[in-house]
């Protein structure tokens, strides 16, 4: 099961991301998560206290796998199937990586770090089995149409205010673009659900749970404990946000 979560910065992803790891992992999933994100904070919301260094830093690797890219020349399809083993770390259950970033230098990107990141998400999403769960960007720069198919399920995470409705806007639209087949919601602080709901139902994307504004949450980043360690209403949610998640990529 492959599932990508995105949304604005700040809605609250990765600390769905996260908990959702942790909640699959204590069900006896096998479980790897993926900080896809620039801001990589996935590992403090799962709790893993010695988190692999992003791969971007890993400048002899990439090399070595997708070259150097001098002249433009580099390898589109450096091997990948043993990054995870050799580069990511495992804690409380849950196998780890974290991507990286890559300085586009403007509209985009295509070198060796680049090249090796794509090669390892499209592996990932194809080959790997267990539960795989990425913290996303809100642009999802890191999936294409060859990825895509890979995906069970995306989730957008939305929270009141304009500028979330249109992050969640324009992953609609990307998500279709690519081939995402299943794209849903998770509605995060709500206070006046119904019009969030309103207006996800014009963009035709079912919300599949609602995380309540929890001072838990707030505790949990004041004491750098990850939420599912401390718990509290949100985090009750997030493991009822599981059973439908489940219930999604296995309708018929």
């Amino acid at each position: 099961m492959k599932i990508a979560i995105t949304g604005k910065g700040g809605v609250g992803k990765t600390t769905l991301a996260g908990t959702l790891a942790r909640v699959f992992a204590k069900d006896g999933f096998s479980v790897l998560a993926i900080d896809a994100d620039p801001d990589m904070n996935l590992a403090s919301a799962i709790g893993i206290k010695n988190p692999p260094a992003p791969l971007t830093e890993h400048k002899k690797l990439i090399e070595e796998r997708a070259g150097t890219g001098v002249g433009g020349i580099f390898k589109l399809n450096p091997k990948v199937d043993d990054i995870v083993g050799r580069f990511g770390a495992t804690e409380q259950g849950i196998s780890m990586i974290t991507m990286g970033t890559v300085d586009r230098g403007g509209s985009g990107c295509m070198c060796p770090a680049s090249s090796l990141l794509r090669a390892l998400m499209r592996h990932v999403l194809l080959q790997e089995q267990g539960v795989v769960i990425l913290d996303m960007e809100a642009g999802i720069e890191h999936l294409g149409r060859g990825t895509a198919r890979g995906v069970d399920l995306m989730i957008v995470v939305v929270e009141p205010g304009a500028r979330s409705i249109e992050t969640a806007t324009r992953i609609r639209k990307l998500s279709k673009e690519i081939g995402i087949e299943r794209l849903c919601a998770v509605i995060n602080k709500a206070i006046d659900r119904d019009t969030i709901r309103a207006h996800l139902d014009r963009l035709e994307i079912p919300v599949i749970g609602e995380i309540p504004y929890d001072t838990a949450l707030i505790q949990a980043d004041m004491d750098r404990q990850a939420p599912f360690d401390v718990g509290g209403d949100a985090v009750l949610a997030i493991e009822g946000i599981k059973d439908a998640i489940m219930a999604q990529v296995y309708a018929r």
